[in-house]
């Protein structure tokens, strides 16, 4: 049972990278848009295929804690107390982001546009970095077992950290330039299909630069990790990531969007699997295994049960909305998202006339 419950986590955090990330990559390109004119088409882009399912894209999160605090509370009352700083960081982060996302559409000035444009920005890079940061904690073995025994800092702020965090940023960054060219050809905008075409080749060329040197960093940083996933399952997993990368590139490339989102997909669940192979057997590198971190049986029984009950209403309905969103029926009219306070012209006001 602790395998299956470990194995939920990961399906949790796998969804959650590639939903709930390529979110956050859509705000790092709103950041990097440019100015109110220029930028304008990009932010509306971003508004478009966003609304529809940014809150169901980060109800992962919630399932993730929840089977961790749950499935495995020693390890959980570890990590939460070691890792209190990246933690409530991206906290206040996502309350910051989705409380300035869900208005932007609907401000009343250009100003208010940019506060709340700005503040959503900055938080989809903030949030996944420190996230990232959570788990390079984790995965590089500096959490003890106990309550709050590690420095608060450089448990997370450490070469195996910072890598991941900003791998983290890097992946979603690329996610998301991927869907957004396929969302683009959907609306009818060639010329952002395009611009997203080039932001995803960007974003998977950097990608793959940053992975191939994070390796050095692992290797002097993070040495278990690093052996873990050169051999057997990991390396396996890595290999099997760099080729999905590879032809997710070939695919962006010569403009095949579509099957492009279910190879990046593939690219970024083969390391989570290759990140769970690499530790196997433990839970917390050198302190607990997966045995020693699991609860007792009867808790268990009790989270697998449950889980299921909940799948048995989650998964259908989320299937249902995503299927809906990728047949157009949800999608929103397209406009740059600065059209609303430009001028209007002496052709727009005959039209209105």
């Amino acid at each position: 049972m602790p395998e299956i419950c470990l194995a939920l986590m990961l399906a949790g955090i796998t969804a959650y990278a590639l939903l709930g990330g390529a979110d956050f990559g859509a705000g790092l390109w709103d950041l990097t848009a440019g100015g109110d004119r220029r930028g304008g088409p990009v932010r509306g882009m971003v508004q478009r295929s966003m609304s529809p399912v940014w809150e169901a894209n980060h109800v992962w999160l919630i399932f993730v804690l929840v089977i961790f605090w749950t499935a495995f509370p020693v390890a959980f009352g570890s990590v939460m107390s070691s890792l209190y700083v990246p933690l409530f960081l991206a906290a206040l982060g996502s309350i910051f982001r989705g409380t300035a996302f869900a208005p932007r559409g609907q401000a009343a000035t250009m100003r208010e546009a940019r506060g709340l444009g700005a503040t959503f920005a900055l938080s989809s890079v903030i949030v996944p970095f420190c996230l990232g940061a959570t788990l390079g904690g984790v995965a590089s073995g500096r959490v003890e077992v106990g309550n709050a025994l590690a420095d608060p800092w450089s448990v997370w702020l450490n070469p195996t950290g910072i890598l991941i965090g900003v791998l983290a940023v890097l992946t979603g960054a690329y996610l998301a330039a991927v869907y957004m060219a396929a969302d683009s050809v959907r609306a009818g905008v060639g010329e952002l299909a395009d611009a997203f075409r080039a932001r995803a080749l960007g974003a998977g060329v950097l990608l793959g630069v940053v992975a191939l040197g994070g390796i050095l960093v692992l290797r002097s940083d993070a040495r278990a990790l690093y052996d873990g996933l050169t051999s057997g399952g990991g390396l396996v997993m890595v290999l099997l990531s760099a080729v999905a990368g590879l032809a997710t590139l070939w695919l962006v490339w010569s403009r095949r969007f579509g099957p492009a989102r279910v190879s990046a997909a593939a690219a970024v669940t083969c390391i989570t699997v290759g990140w769970a192979l690499a530790q196997n057997p433990d839970f917390l590198p050198g302190q607990l295994t997966l045995d020693e971190a699991a609860a007792p049986d009867a808790v268990l029984t009790a989270v697998l049960v449950t889980a299921g009950l909940g799948f048995v209403v989650l998964v259908p309905s989320l299937w249902y909305l995503y299927r809906l969103v990728l047949r157009g029926e949800l999608d929103q009219e397209y406009e740059p998202l600065d059209q609303q306070f430009r001028p209007q012209s002496a052709s727009d006001r005959a039209v209105e006339e």
